[in-house]
């Protein structure tokens, strides 16, 4: 039986691949475990610097398999506390997300805990968990109105409504719109430019950006410049 997650690595870049195409690449707890085995490699090889997660098939995620609802333990799938966003905000290197068909309420939180998102023509967008009377736990409320604004993902969240890859992107949920075909190639060129650059100051940009998420603007503000002071500080000392 294939893995659910298929892992490769080449040029510094990491890629995984959500692999139960029959399935639409449905959540279920098997597929947790191999995700966050490939996160960890992630975070722990000093070779990777930038990691493409996207899906095989039609689909980049379904969203949780209704299947693993009753006997998957889907909030500590390896039973040592780790849940999604916390291996997701352990990872301090560029994380993109591919979206290559449907990513559909947990799958829509999958794609959202990535840094950012390129999109292909095929790629549609829902939360469906008002319509599904589920409680959303891997970040939904929080991270789609940081990408779309309060007003729209309360209209996304609220209605259920799926949105086109051209709607996804006008509204600032993807960086870009991809023809299907060409949707690896862009996002390789675009991690391979994040490999060009300095691998320890993506690694603080990246920090930085995420502070706002956790603190209001004035505190990250103060925190970017007290962070920076102390940059050139050991930068002059040198």
């Amino acid at each position: 039986m294939e893995q659910s997650v298929l892992f490769e690595i080449e040029n510094n870049i990491a890629s995984i691949i959500l692999n139960r195409p029959d399935r639409s690449n449905a959540i279920n707890q098997d597929l947790l475990k191999h995700l966050y085995d490939c996160m960890d490699k992630i975070i722990k090889d000093d070779n990777i610097y930038v990691a493409i997660i996207t899906g095989k098939g039609k689909s980049f995620c379904s969203g949780i398999d209704l299947a693993a609802f009753e006997n998957d333990n889907l909030l500590d799938p390896r039973n040592d506390g780790t849940d999604l966003p916390d291996i997701f905000a352990a990872c301090k290197k560029p994380i993109i997300g591919a979206i290559n068909g449907p990513a559909i309420t947990g799958g829509l939180e999958l794609a959202l805990n990535c840094d950012f998102l390129i999109a292909s023509e095929k790629a549609v967008f829902a939360d469906t968990h008002a319509k599904m009377g589920i409680h959303p736990g891997w970040g939904m409320t929080q991270l789609l109105q940081n990408a779309v604004g309060r007003p729209m993902a309360k209209q996304i969240s609220f209605t259920g409504e799926f949105l086109s890859a051209e709607k996804a992107f006008q509204c600032g949920l993807v960086n870009e719109l991809i023809p299907h075909n060409e949707l690896m190639i862009r996002t390789k060129q675009i991690a391979e430019s994040i490999c060009k650059c300095n691998f320890a100051m993506i690694s603080v940009i990246k920090q930085l950006i995420d502070k706002q998420n956790s603190a209001n603007l004035s505190e990250s503000f103060e925190y970017e410049r007290n962070n920076c002071k102390k940059y050139f500080e050991t930068f002059l000392k040198k």
